[in-house]
């Protein structure tokens, strides 16, 4: 049976690796010449392949002329590009660019070295909990971040009013 102390372990080596992934993602994207949210932005049309700018900006949690700007950044810098929807010419399509990608391969090496190290010391049964574990994990993350958004908006209306801006 797990004690208090064991609990509070527990929480302090759970935020340490939080805290290491959020690092590591820092610099990786730091190491692209990207912002966080150009990172997570690429992250997002590399694995669905393309999405449109609607898609993109509400996934992200950006405002559309937020969203309008990030892709602009991203176009900049040769790792996507716009088109039009061939079934809605209204709309935009953001694709990765397939050659550029290889930069960002580069930037993430080093953390899938090391996590490729730690993965082979466990087994393959141990190996499908980690991985059932982050099939799981990374939607309750995701729920979170809707969360928190929805409960920071009215907070972050309050200080623009309180500070002229809104």
């Amino acid at each position: 049976m797990a004690t208090p102390a064991d609990a509070a372990d527990r929480s302090v080596v759970f935020r340490q690796y939080l805290d290491a992934v959020g690092l590591q993602g820092l610099a990786s994207a730091e190491a692209a010449g990207l912002h966080t949210s150009e990172w997570y932005a690429l992250s997002l049309i590399t694995l669905e392949g393309s999405l449109t700018s609607g898609e993109l900006a509400s996934r992200t949690g950006l405002t559309t002329g937020a969203t309008t700007r990030l892709i602009d950044r991203l176009e900049r810098a040769g790792y996507a590009c716009r088109a039009a929807d061939p079934t809605d010419r209204r709309r935009v399509i953001v694709a990765p660019v397939p050659d550029a990608l290889g930069r960002i391969e580069e930037a993430v090496g080093p953390a899938r070295r090391h996590i490729a190290e730690i993965m082979a010391r466990y087994t393959p049964e141990q190996q499908a909990l980690l991985f059932d574990y982050f099939r799981h994990a990374a939607p309750a993350f995701r729920a979170a971040t809707e969360e928190i958004r929805k409960t920071a908006a009215p907070r972050r209306s309050r200080t623009a009013r309180a500070k002229g801006d809104g």
